[in-house]
Order: C-alpha cells, then structure tokens, then sequence
C-alpha cells in the first residue's frame, strides 16, 4: 500500500508556521506560552496546571489573526494572561454603535501593534473594525487615526517590552527593518484595498 501524501502548505501557512515558532522561542521559557492556529476563534486559554502551558490560539490558519492575537499577548501582560481571553469582554460582530465605540477605544493598541508585527513579516496590515454585519462600524477616520497615532508614538518611544522583542524577533526571522525611527507608517497605507 502506498502512504498517503501530505498536503502541500501554501504560502501563508507556510509562514504563519515561522510566526508560531518565532513566538515559541521568545515566550515558551520566558512565559511558559505556545501558539497554535486551526480554531474556529481565537482564544487565549491559561494553563491549567503547572505542568501545562498557557495557548494562544488564533483562527485556522491565518496569518493576520496569529499577528493579531500576538499583539494582544505582548499588551496584556502578566496579570490578564492569567485570565481567560486576559479578562476581556468581546462582543461579537452585530454589535451597537455604543458597543463598536467600546470596542475600538481598547482595540487601537493591539492593531497598532500588529501593523509592526505585519512590517516585520513583509504581510500587508488591513485595520480590522470587526463588525461587518451590522452596519455599526467607524463612518470616519477616527479608528483609523488614532491606531496611526499609536504606531507612530510606538516609533518614537519604542514598543512595549514583549511586543518589542517579538517585533525584533520576526524581523530577524523575515529579513526586515528593525530600526523603529526608520519605519513610516500612514493612514494612506490603512485606506489601502
């Protein structure tokens, strides 16, 4: 009997693979953390024991959402990483116009973040609003801008202190810019189909 043949990864999975192991070797001593993809959502799951370790989970296998999930790990810190999803609240896409505010007054960081992550990757960055079915989404700049003022704040004053060391670790990873004051971010790249 012949053995079946694996599939071939495509490109992207390909990638988000180097994303994972990247992670791996920054945070699984240091923080006793491992990523992996293929869920239906993502999820942040603390260990259960001292003998497991703390899963960052992002959807399927793709690669904006393993970024993503990234940048929310850097920003949480120690105290919400020992919280489901790191304490936040989420409301799904559907949301209110109140609920969409809410949402994007505590998003903007971690997309911000995820747009260095997305630099150091050579991926293009696509700013999420995450509520496509209800209508109720930014009519104007606002997001926008601000997760602009963000990255540009972070090129100025450097990033946090994970995000920093997983942004320098995927930039040796792809072969990319480290130098933060050399990175120009703007809201025509944010406009970008």
């Amino acid at each position: 009997m012949i053995p079946a043949r694996a599939p071939v990864p495509d490109e992207e999975s390909l990638c988000v693979t180097r994303v994972e192991a990247v992670f791996l070797r920054c945070f699984l001593a240091r923080a006793n953390t491992r990523m992996s993809g293929g869920f239906d959502e993502p999820l942040y799951q603390p260990a259960a024991g001292k003998e497991q370790s703390h899963e960052l989970r992002y959807r399927e296998d793709f690669f904006a959402s393993a970024l993503h999930e990234a940048s929310h790990w850097c920003i949480a810190g120690p105290v919400r990483r020992q919280q489901t999803d790191f304490g936040y609240w989420y409301t799904p896409d559907g949301r209110s116009a109140a609920q969409q505010r809410a949402f994007e007054s505590v998003e903007y960081k971690p997309q911000a973040l995820e747009w260095f992550f997305s630099r150091a990757c050579r991926h293009p960055f696509r700013i999420s609003v995450d509520n496509l079915s209800s209508g109720c989404h930014s009519t104007d700049d606002a997001f926008e801008r601000r997760v602009l003022a963000q990255a540009r704040h972070w090129c100025l004053v450097g990033l946090p202190e994970d995000g920093a060391r997983f942004f320098v670790a995927l930039c040796r990873e792809f072969g990319t810019q480290e130098d933060l004051g050399r990175l120009h971010f703007s809201l025509a790249e944010l406009k970008a189909p």
